[in-house]
């Protein structure tokens, strides 16, 4: 890191009409004589996938260090020493108590919970404050925003989901409190506009973000005041980053012109979501690490799937709904397709790693000031079981350690086979 004369505020932005575009960390806003000292804000992400995983190809053969990684973590092998994988688990909180019925509700529900949740289809919903709110009570105290809530299915499904439950419960995996569950949104255009819009009302900002330009076009004078003050490396850090937003960008616009384009294709299809989902789920990855690189948010809950999701994945071979070959029966050809899945859930969190860890970030990359946690409310989807076998692994820092401590000096396999179940943890 240079140590410069030259100190600008960490939370400097560019303005311009109708739009507010933060700035990633460089080095000009570390004050002078001090850059050895300071510090690179943690962050953290949860990763959320439905319908349990085909445990047969999740879980290592070996509990340890010596750990071979299983066929569904296999995009993960790059950070394998960054990487805990935890198995065996329980949560009580997902027990059967008064109802059998509603186990994805209560699977996912309990994830980041602990807690039960209300059987009702009204207004009267009830969990409890999730551990990403804990943590963005701290972590988001000198954000924009204290945390950011993604999705790749539709969040908006309303009645009764699974036997009795409210879809409230299935729609998000994040609440703000025991009663106020955080919406998710899968709007890459939404999202894009949450992350450098100007907060001025919506209405303005579409017809802003509409016009046929750049974000980047209406902030060109301060971004070329500031370009002509920064040292080498931070100009190379800077132009990467307006590079990536334009790009991101381009892209959503390329999406909602293929939408206006073939109008009888888009019957309910939210307007800014691509046709195609890998690249729906491509964009979405990168507005998450926009998030953290622009320093907007610092927690950031990201639900692969849905609970019953019946969606398709053709463009990885399995043309059956996820739900469906999720209860698989042991069958190999049907634990093979429901394989492919898990495996491409996990492979999104491994494309947010690999950018995080090829950013600078401080004295080291983002990766490195960064925890992610990907896991399953459900074990194996084949039995609907919700305890003593719930997955779930981690990517970390070696200094990561917000909320409860998961990460060893080494990369390691783990198993809590044989737990006492009043000792199960919530992950």
């Amino acid at each position: 890191m240079l140590i410069t004369r030259m100190s600008l505020p960490r939370r400097t932005f560019l303005r311009g009409f109708g739009a507010t575009l933060a700035l990633p960390f460089l080095d000009a806003m570390v004050p002078a004589l001090s850059a050895a000292t300071a510090k690179s804000p943690m962050r953290l992400g949860f990763f959320y996938t439905a319908n349990g995983v085909t445990m047969a190809h999740w879980r290592p053969k070996v509990v340890g260090t010596q750990f071979e990684i299983s066929p569904i973590l296999s995009s993960l092998e790059p950070f394998r020493d960054q990487l805990v994988v935890i198995s065996g688990l329980a949560n009580t909180a997902a027990d059967v108590r008064d109802v059998s019925s509603g186990p994805h509700t209560r699977c996912q529900a309990a994830w980041l919970s602990g807690a039960a949740a209300k059987r009702t289809e009204g207004a009267d919903i009830q969990l409890g404050k999730t551990i990403d709110q804990y943590a963005a009570d701290v972590l988001g105290q000198e954000t924009p925003l204290s945390s950011l809530e993604l999705a790749l299915e539709p969040n908006f499904v309303v009645g009764n989901c699974d036997n009795g439950y409210s879809c409230v419960y299935q729609n998000t995996f994040s609440w703000k409190s025991d009663t106020t569950p955080l919406p998710m949104e899968n709007n890459p255009r939404v999202v894009f506009e949450r992350l450098f819009g100007d907060g001025s009302s919506t209405a303005a900002r579409l017809k802003q973000m509409r016009q046929d330009r750049s974000i980047l076009d209406s902030v060109t004078d301060d971004m070329r005041r500031l370009l002509g003050v920064l040292g080498a490396e931070d100009r190379n850090t800077a132009e990467e980053y307006f590079t990536a937003v334009r790009d991101v960008e381009s892209r959503i616009r390329r999406a909602e012109q293929h939408v206006t384009a073939t109008p009888e294709a888009t019957i309910d299809r939210p307007l800014g979501i691509p046709f195609a989902d890998d690249e729906h789920a491509s964009i979405m990855i990168d507005l998450h690490f926009l998030a953290y690189q622009a320093d907007v948010t610092r927690v950031v809950t990201f639900q692969v799937s849905r609970e019953q999701s019946q969606r398709t994945y053709p463009f990885i071979g399995v043309p059956n709904g996820h739900h469906e070959i999720s209860h698989h029966m042991d069958q190999p050809p049907r634990m093979a397709l429901n394989s492919k899945i898990n495996t491409y859930h996990v492979s999104l969190m491994a494309r947010l790693a690999q950018r995080l860890s090829e950013t600078p970030d401080g004295d080291g990359s983002l990766l490195d000031h960064t925890m992610l946690m990907y896991g399953a409310g459900m074990g194996d989807g084949a039995a609907t079981r919700v305890t003593n076998t719930s997955p779930s692994h981690g990517v970390t820092s070696r200094s990561a350690s917000v909320g409860r401590r998961i990460h060893d000096s080494r990369a390691r396999s783990r198993s809590r086979r044989g737990v006492p179940r009043h000792r199960a943890r919530p992950f």
